[in-house]
């Protein structure tokens, strides 16, 4: 059979676990369809997901559709735990965009259209909810062209909205006005069929129009769009077709070198270590010793058992191929977003924005602070992006995050599967550092003031938008051995989370321009003399001493996280919250009119959100609903903001050796 790995995606509350449920139920697998509300759905496993109603891990289920074996990817609605969908953004063959047809297209389906139109990953929208008060068909379709895919194909007609029994009608080769909307939509997208139509409408067959939309949706050119009610069932049935017939299954050798990704990391019963991996080409098995690793770091480990996912569950079996996804035991070392095998990219590029919220967790029990750090070092394999930071000097745990709901999940898991109470402080916002200049700085072997046997010279300089951090060479590769630019390398990335300000640096091109170090020598007796052979601690104790000079001389300039918002109240509240949104810093547009209500979108820096959450049920009567999804960095204006830094600060070049000299062995690097 083929396999078609499919991702279902949504804004909180548009049904996508409830479409999930139907789907499995409609295939046979489940006997009864489960109830977010109730915690009884196949993919809402975990006990604060059924508490909560609502998805905070991705999670995976197998059904079959006539010949293919569809591996369904249930992902979190909420935009608190979007790191969830951009690690299984890289494993899909095709997705489903649920759209509530009460609410529209929201916040969250507009970050999550533009990101899968970008990666040109084949998607149908699902407008769900049909069979709620208030549902729309016209009024969805025109916003789903206006915000979010302007080639859309609305594959039938929704009768009965807002009804008990609303019906889904689709679309056939007898419907006139079907099949010219039809052709003019793939004719927009390809010249040889615009040339068929202009030349013989006649020559498009509606069995050729049916093929060119599965090819220009495999393109993720066009997006066909269905109407229905997960819950009702309405128009599923319609949908699972277009499965069928319109999304791409999955390719690949099988007998190939093996190619994957890991795309989540969880642990089993006894705390072991399990990954879920796409496999893009050839086979793992049992007892293969597997490769591994991100961005060159060679890792291996032996694969001691493999599930793969079946009619709803992951059946153990002895190989995964090439298309599937599998769970594989054994790999102790592996991380969320390594490679399996042979890389198939040469990174791994970010879709969406990096957190922008910061907090410090402490144990409520001072004899905590050990467990707590192997708890949130346990949570951070499953979730890299809450970027877990020490601070050395205070000692304390710092967690990044997408909003305050993400920090009363964390609290919760830490409380239930480690046992630990813990505390949080106010939440700050994070900036990032972007360069104003060039900078470039070197320190060379037994010269002063360098204290390390190593030369090393860097230039740090802007890069494009969005870039994140690019290193590259400009000495001969074979001028430094391999340990030793790794070194650098890795120290440079390190080093460039605290700049000038304390804030990351991102989007720029650190060189290295120089390099040096003393071979390995001994003494007569064949003892290894350290205090005259170069070592990579060397190079790391020095690296952030070049590079901080670097940048100091590049200059930076601190920006602050945007948020676009979108807010929905009584219209008599629009007088009193004009000043308040002015107060906080926000840019609102122009109002739109809703009945009763008042819609108004802008922007607003994501420090003064909480503050707008706070105060807006008393200007609105408890009836304003905001929405907030991060939209691009600003500079900051006025005072700029500094964070306090946990490393040995090399921004300060006594303290910093001072406190790294005291481990370089023998003394011989005194200050």
């Amino acid at each position: 059979m083929s396999t078609l790995n499919l991702g279902i995606l949504a804004h909180v509350d548009a049904g996508k676990t409830s479409l999930t449920e139907r789907l499995l139920f409609a295939a046979g697998v489940i006997d009864e369809i489960g109830s977010v509300d109730d915690g009884s759905t196949q993919t809402d496993s975990l006990a604060l997901e059924r508490q909560r109603g609502i998805t905070i891990k991705s999670a995976v289920v197998s059904f079959a559709l006539d010949d293919i074996t569809v591996n369904l990817i249930d992902t979190p609605g909420h935009p608190d735990f979007i790191a969830e969908v951009e690690r299984v953004l890289s494993v899909l063959d095709g997705a489903v965009l649920v759209v509530s047809a009460v609410e529209g297209v929201q916040a969250q389906t507009r970050v999550l259209m533009r990101t899968l139109r970008r990666l040109r990953i084949p998607t149908l929208i699902f407008v769900n909810k049909i069979d709620c008060l208030g549902a729309q068909y016209e009024r969805v379709l025109h916003g789903i062209a206006d915000k979010l895919a302007p080639a859309i194909v609305p594959m039938g007609s929704a009768r009965g909205l807002g009804t008990r029994t609303p019906d889904f009608r689709p679309y056939g080769a007898d419907d006139a006005e079907f099949t010219a909307g039809l052709a003019e939509v793939l004719a927009d997208q390809d010249d040889a069929v615009l040339a068929a139509y202009v030349d013989d409408g006649t020559a498009l067959s509606y069995g050729r129009l049916r093929r060119e939309l599965a090819g220009q949706v495999g393109r993720g050119l066009v997006h066909p769009v269905f109407f229905g009610s997960a819950v009702g069932g309405a128009g599923v049935a319609e949908l699972s077709a277009g499965i069928r017939e319109l999304l791409p299954v999955a390719e690949g050798d099988e007998d190939g070198p093996v190619s994957g990704t890991v795309f989540k990391v969880e642990r089993g019963p006894a705390r072991e270590k399990i990954a879920y991996a796409r496999v893009f080409s050839g086979t793992v098995r049992v007892r293969d010793r597997l490769p591994f690793g991100e961005g060159g770091e060679a890792r291996e480990g032996k694969v001691t058992a493999i599930g793969v996912f079946d009619r709803g569950a992951a059946a153990q079996r002895g190989e995964v191929g090439a298309g599937r996804i599998g769970k594989l035991w054994g790999l102790g070392d592996i991380r969320i977003g390594d490679t399996l095998g042979v890389s198939r990219t040469a990174s791994a590029a970010r879709h969406f924005a990096p957190p922008t919220l910061e907090t410090v967790v402490a144990p409520c029990r001072a004899a905590d602070r050990g467990a707590l750090r192997v708890a949130l070092v346990q949570l951070a394999e499953q979730d890299p992006l809450i970027n877990l930071r020490q601070d050395e000097v205070r000692q304390e745990l710092l967690v990044s995050l997408y909003g305050e709901v993400q920090k009363e999940v964390i609290q919760a898991t830490l409380a239930n599967e480690f046992g630990l109470d813990v505390e949080f402080s106010e939440t700050t916002t994070i900036c990032i550092e972007r360069l104003v200049g060039t900078g470039a700085a070197a320190e060379f072997i037994a010269k002063e003031p360098n204290p390390f046997l190593a030369t090393v010279g860097l230039r740090i300089d802007p890069a494009p938008l969005d870039s994140g951090v690019r290193y590259r060479l400009e000495i001969e590769p074979g001028a430094l051995p391999l340990a030793f630019r790794k070194a650098v390398e890795e120290t440079v990335r390190e080093t460039l989370r605290q700049g000038v300000h304390g804030w990351q640096v991102t989007d720029c091109t650190v060189t290295m321009t120089h390099s040096g170090y003393w071979p390995r020598q001994s003494h007569s007796h064949g003892v290894f003399d350290k205090s005259m052979s170069s070592t990579a601690g060397d190079f790391r104790n020095l690296t952030p001493l070049v590079l901080m000079s670097a940048l100091k001389q590049a200059g930076t300039r601190v920006y602050e996280p945007v948020h676009r918002f979108r807010l929905e109240l009584p219209a008599d509240a629009f007088g009193p919250i004009l000043p308040v949104l002015a107060r906080l810093g926000a840019v609102p547009g122009t109002p739109e009119q809703l009945g009763s209500s008042c819609l108004l979108e802008g922007e607003i820096p994501a420090a003064r959100v909480h503050e707008l959450e706070q105060q807006l049920p008393g200007l609105t009567h408890g009836e304003g609903v905001l929405e907030c999804v991060f939209e691009r960095y600003e500079p900051v204006r006025g005072t700029v903001p500094e964070r306090s830094r946990a490393d040995h600060n090399p921004l300060d070049r006594r303290e910093y050796l001072l406190r790294v000299v005291r481990r370089v062995a023998g003394g011989r690097a005194g200050a």
